[in-house]
Parts: structure tokens; sequence; C-alpha cells
């Protein structure tokens, strides 16, 4: 048994049932992403230096921490660290810890001291992530300003998710606090024929993100969602659902097929990942998304853009809080528009816009990192528009069924949602780009949140504008650098 593999499955499992237990025990995508790095480093910390491997410490082990004993079980180490973080960051699942623990098939010499190691090892990335902050608004107001972020309208007490923790939070490996530039804004000339401008990129989601019952509303010219974006909308969604869990969570079962499946390019027997291997592919691609929920949460508050729901419905400059005189209300302006919103899977409720600003979006930042970060693991060139990682023994397409659309899960109405099986024909690319997409689908983003578009319409990831060239600059800065610390911990 892999114990890499056996461990992630149950971090993930904690992923989901944290977001329905009711404890609110790492919750949202910010929190989420830096509990699933700090176990995913616990356990690679713990594999490297119990196997005596060669590859480099995140952290280089402190004096209390030592070094295993000759003989120590990597199994033993790799479970006691997960079994650690994951118990210090979900107590409230304990009991389930303790299980899949004494599930998990322990045997041979190096037991204890293996043992003993691995919790040394989650002592240690406890202790460097303490100082975190949290995910709390306290002390945070918004805005009031045109443009600028305010709750969704139809859900008006959700509050501001996570307002100081991209500024707060000292980076896990990335070199630098990667900076985005600015997003296109309401105050910028009207140019509906430049895809990249804001008005374009009002007039798509307006039209493609309306809520269901008022597409009949829409003016003549906008365009209308297809049931495939409608779809493709919902299987990205993961916002935090009941049953679900978060995005990081999506990312991470695909990469898990991968690793499961695809051979290793060092591996000469085309064999899939040893368990060393494993260690550094999911460490890497957690670490990614942490940084990515830091880098893309300081973006977030620095820009300040207003979602959809309330840029469309408030366009006219009469409209709002900072409302100047008017009485003919601008064509582009819809005071009653709704987006058929983030799902509320498995509740009955309303969908909503999540509590955090538009740009950049989070779901690109994340997928971009995770996705490229396994492309390069893989050997794939940073500049291809496409791979060959999501492919069968056979060749051809592997279909991935999105818990959202596993036809077991429900919609905010009750009803069952089918299954639905779905292939990417240029690997982990079309991905990054399908899942950048997807929440303009929602009408939760703006296009540009996930990338610039070039004269036709297509992502123009030359221009440094958007979640997708974000989470990239991300995973080949971690890359490049085997995401190396100094000795006295993570870069800031």
């Amino acid at each position: 048994m892999d114990p890499i593999l056996y461990w992630n499955d149950v971090a993930l499992e904690a992923n989901r049932v944290s977001h329905t237990n009711g404890k609110g025990e790492q919750t949202g995508p910010t929190l989420s992403s830096r509990a699933l790095a700090i176990v995913h480093l616990a356990m690679y910390d713990a594999f490297v230096g119990a196997a005596q491997s060669g590859l480099s410490h995140y952290l280089t082990p402190k004096p209390a921490a030592g070094s295993p004993a000759a003989g120590s079980s990597a199994d033993a180490a790799v479970a006691a660290a997960a079994h650690a973080t994951l118990s210090h960051l979900f107590p409230s699942q304990k009991a389930f810890f303790d299980l899949k623990h004494a599930q998990a098939g322990l045997s041979g010499a190096g037991l204890q001291e293996g043992h003993q190691f691995g919790l040394e090892v989650a002592k240690n990335i406890l202790d460097d992530r303490k100082d975190d902050p949290d995910a709390t608004d306290d002390g945070y107001a918004s805005s009031m300003a045109y443009g600028a972020h305010r709750p969704d309208p139809d859900n008006p007490e959700q509050g501001y998710h996570a307002p100081f923790y991209g500024a707060g939070s000292k980076l896990f490996a990335v070199t630098d606090r990667h900076e985005l530039d600015d997003p296109p804004r309401p105050t910028d000339p009207v140019n509906p024929n430049d895809p990249a401008s804001y008005i374009s990129a009002l007039r798509q989601v307006r039209g493609q993100g309306c809520a269901p019952e008022l597409m009949g509303a829409l003016p003549a010219g906008l365009p209308r969602r297809t049931p495939d974006q409608t779809v493709r909308g919902i299987y990205w969604g993961y916002d935090g659902a009941s049953g679900l869990g978060t995005p990081p969570r999506m990312y991470n079962q695909i990469v898990r097929w991968v690793a499961e499946n695809v051979p290793h390019p060092d591996n000469q027997d085309g064999e899939a990942n040893t368990p060393e291997q494993n260690a550094r592919l999911f460490a890497l691609v957690n670490v990614a998304m942490a940084d990515a929920g830091i880098l893309a949460w300081d973006q977030k508050y620095i820009h300040d853009l207003w979602r959809p729901v309330v840029g469309i419905r408030e366009h006219d400059e009469s409209m709002g809080p900072a409302g100047m005189g008017n009485n003919a209300v601008d064509d582009d302006c819809d005071p009653f528009w709704l987006p058929l919103g983030a799902p509320l899977t498995n509740k009955m409720d309303k969908n909503f816009t999540p509590p955090f600003p538009a740009y950049p979006s989070g779901h690109a930042t994340f997928g971009a990192a995770a996705f490229q970060i396994t492309r390069l693991f893989y050997g794939v060139d940073r500049a291809s528009t496409q791979d060959a990682l999501f492919k069968d023994q056979d060749g051809n397409d592997k279909a991935f069924v999105s818990d959202e659309l596993n036809g077991v899960n429900k919609d905010n109405k009750g009803t069952v949602r089918p299954k639905h099986a779905r292939t990417f024909e240029d690997g982990l690319w079309r991905m990054i780009v399908q899942n950048g997409r997807s929440r303009v689908d929602l009408g939760v983003h703006w296009v540009f949140d996930a990338f610039a578009l070039d004269n036709n319409g297509r992502p123009d990831l030359s221009q440094n504008v958007g979640g997708v060239p974000l989470g990239l600059t991300i995973a080949h800065d971690i890359f490049d650098t085997d995401m190396q610390t100094s000795e006295e911990g993570p870069r800031d």
C-alpha cells in the first residue's frame, strides 16, 4: 500500500466532512488549502527522513526532531505525521483518524522509531504555521465606492471571507509575492467590440450567467447559456458544498488518478509513481494551492472588484450607495439581475455568489497552480497547451466524474443531479481553461478574473491578468526551486 495515497484519501475525506458536519474546521478555500498543504508537507518530510530519501526536506529538522533512527519505518512515520496534523486541524474527526491509523496495516521493524519521528515532523510543521491568520472578517469594512466589492444582495448576511488572510500569511514556498496587473474596470471607456474590455465581459456574463427564471427578460443580442455551459459551471463548483468540500479537494482527486495511472518518466518499466514520487508530487500540488490561496486573496482585497451580481445591478451610476442623480438608466444595467449562482449542493436554499472580491478567481488560481505543477512534474513543456496526462492505457481520453454530478448529490431544490462523465482531450491544460471559464457560466465571475482574452475571444496568457496567469506563475516558481526553504523556515 502506498502510504501517501492512503493518507491523501483520508485528508480529502476530512475536507469533505468539515464542510458537512457544521463544526467549521478549516472551511472555505483559504483554510482548506492551507490544511491540505500542512498535512502533505508533514507526510513529505516524514517520508524523506525515515526512508533516507535523496530528496531534500521541506523544513530542515529542528534539533528536537533530530534524525530518525536507522531502520525507521517510513510507513509509520508518514502515518504518524498525517494523523497528528489531521487531528490538530480537524479535532472533531479524531475518531475517524484513529480508525484509519488502525486500518493502515502498519507492520514490520522500526514502527516505534518511525512513529516518533513522524510526530516530531508534524510538530515542526504545525509550529511553523502557528501564526497564520484566520479567515474571519473582524475589523473589516467594505468600500461604498462604485466598482468595489460588497455582499451578494441575494445573500446580504454573508459577510467577507478572509480579508486579512492573504496579506497576513507568510508564504509556503514561492519566492515572491507575485502580483497581477489591474483588471478592466467599470470606469473604463466603453468598447463593446473589444473582447478584453469591461463592457464586453459584462454583457457576456449578464447573458451567459443569468438565473434561469430571468433568461426571458434578457435583451436581444446577449449570449445565452447553453446546456453544456450549465453543466460545465456546476461540474467545477465545489464551492464549500455540503458533502463535497472545496475546489482543492476536487483538484487532488484528479491528480490522484494521474498518480495512480500515468507512468512516471523516470520509471524505466513504465510504472506509475513510487511512494517517494507521490510524496513529492502531492507536496508540490498542495503547497502550490496553499500559496495560490494566499496570493489570490491578497490580490482580491487589493483590487477589491465587485462581483457580477452587484456590477450588473449597479452598472448605472445612479444605482448603489454612491449613486448620482439620473433619470435614464444605462441599457447595460439591470437592477434586478441575478446569477445562476455557485451551487448550494445538498442544501435547500438559494444559490449564492461567494463572499469575497471577484479579481482574481480563486478557482482559476488554484486549478492552474495544481494542474500546471503536475504537468511540470511529469515533464510536460510549460508552454504547451496540451498534454496526455488524462488518457487511459489505450490512449483514450479518461472520463472523470465530478462529485457535483455523480448521480447522488442534490441541487438546492432537493433534486438528484444526473451522473455526468466528462473528458478532456487536451488533458490537464483543458482542465485549467475549462475550470476558469466555468465561473462565468455560473454568473459569479467576470471572464478576466480567469484570464484576458485576445481579439478572437480566446485566452491571452501573455497578459498578467487573472487567476490562471497567477496560478501558472506560482507553479513555475515552486517547481523551479523545488519548494526549498531556509533553515529558519519557509520564505516570508
